[in-house]
């Protein structure tokens, strides 16, 4: 017996339908902001096209951005643009907003986000988000090709220096604990005491 659609070869008893993920893209994302939806106070990050809730920032992760924060400012004088808790687009389906970020001098005349080609360096301050930062933003980072990324593990009281992205990884991992220090590769006259940081 001939059912509906046979014509067309579509066996509608055993078709299944298969849902796709739509992945919103930066513009999707700032018109979420541009008619309300989102605002300043909404705890999100735009990460591989999925809005992210962001932690609750708790006290030991405010007092190590405040600590690196002040620290950075001092050391980079004006090599570098210290930015805080501001977004980085990866084009062109994320927009995270790491804890802090080394931009180049020029950025700080723009009327605009930076891009991976703007950023020295890029820092994320993890206690509860430690896995987070570890996983999913630090390979996305890697695909973006920002050249280096810290971690400051405020539960280990170190700082995780990663270098030469790929295309989903870095290649290079250094430690730096308690008694040591660490600069920033694009500016080694930079130099970031660990001690000053979980002290």
């Amino acid at each position: 017996m001939n059912r509906p659609f046979d014509h067309i070869g579509v066996d509608t008893m055993s078709a299944i339908f298969t849902p796709i993920r739509y992945k919103l893209s930066i513009e999707d994302y700032h018109k979420l902001g541009d008619v309300g939806i989102l605002n300043e106070d909404s705890r999100v990050e735009l990460i591989e096209g999925e809005l992210i809730q962001m932690a609750p920032i708790g006290v030991p992760h405010m007092k190590g951005v405040n600590r690196l924060t002040r620290l950075l400012v001092s050391a980079v004088g004006e090599l570098a643009v210290v930015s805080v808790q501001n977004p980085i687009e990866l084009p062109p389906h994320s927009e995270p907003q790491p804890d802090l970020a080394l931009l180049k001098p020029y950025m700080d005349k723009e009327d605009r986000a930076a891009i991976p080609n703007d950023v020295l360096l890029v820092v994320e301050v993890a206690d509860s988000t430690l896995a987070h930062d570890r996983g999913p933003k630090l390979r996305l980072y890697a695909k973006a090709g920002i050249l280096e990324v810290w971690i400051a593990d405020i539960e280990g009281q170190s700082i995780e220096v990663y270098r030469q992205p790929s295309a989903s990884s870095y290649a290079q991992k250094v430690i730096h604990r308690m008694g040591e220090s660490v600069s920033p590769e694009a500016l080694p006259q930079v130099r970031i005491q660990v001690s000053d940081v979980f002290a």
